[in-house]
């Protein structure tokens, strides 16, 4: 090899160095991992396949769901510990903390109890979307709205206007629908009394599929 092959591999192989700069975020460390999980899980939206919390612990995934049977058994208070007012749920092939059964309406309660202003206009669209189009995913909500819903969708759940009906099994995606406490704010007895909004609309049919009410 000459001066310069040698010189132009030199370079090469520091431009290699230079661009590669992907950090890998450090694994965490095992005695720590129940507790990894437990962060990401309580500010998880949605249900968290096992393969993506390992992703983000950097665990076997093996390992990841002896964490996460461990933390069940430790909010059940298997082992003479303390029931949590929380449970850690495998719902549509992912994991997510949910209120337990028996305290839904105590958190409903408080819930209104502390949030009696006004819905902002963005979630009055966002429920009048999921009224009209139930059982319907957070996905199919933005796509109608052509924005993100996340936060939305949050305060409607907060509110007990709308519930998770169902997870779809082939994408793992909630479909939300309106609650009983909806049809009483509004007076009515059932979604099929809300008013037609065919005659509103320029076709009849902008923005919503289907037969519209």
């Amino acid at each position: 090899m000459t001066v310069e092959n040698t010189a132009e591999a030199t370079e090469v192989g520091e431009a290699t160095e230079v661009t590669d700069t992907t950090e890998v975020p450090a694994p965490v460390e095992d005695a720590q991992i129940e507790r990894a999980l437990e962060a990401i899980l309580m500010v998880a939206d949605e249900p968290m396949s096992v393969v993506t919390l390992a992703t983000a612990v950097g665990a076997p995934v093996k390992r990841v769901r002896a964490a996460l049977a461990a933390i069940v058994a430790d909010f059940d208070g298997e082992g003479g510990g303390v029931r949590r007012g929380f449970e850690l749920r495998e719902v549509g092939g992912g994991w997510r903390i949910y209120v337990r059964e028996e305290f839904d309406h105590v958190v409903a309660d408080y819930v209104l109890q502390q949030n009696p202003t006004k819905l902002s206009q963005a979630a009055l669209e966002t429920l009048a979307v999921i009224a009209y189009k139930q059982p319907i995913s957070r996905g199919a909500i933005a796509s109608i709205r052509a924005v993100n819903v996340d936060s939305v969708v949050r305060t409607l759940l907060g509110r007990g206007l709308i519930t998770e009906l169902f997870t779809d099994s082939e994408t793992g995606a909630i479909n939300y629908g309106t609650t009983d406490l909806l049809l009483s704010q509004l007076g009515i007895n059932s979604i099929d009394e809300l008013p037609k909004i065919s005659p509103l609309l320029a076709d009849g049919a902008d923005g919503f599929e289907g037969d519209v009410r």
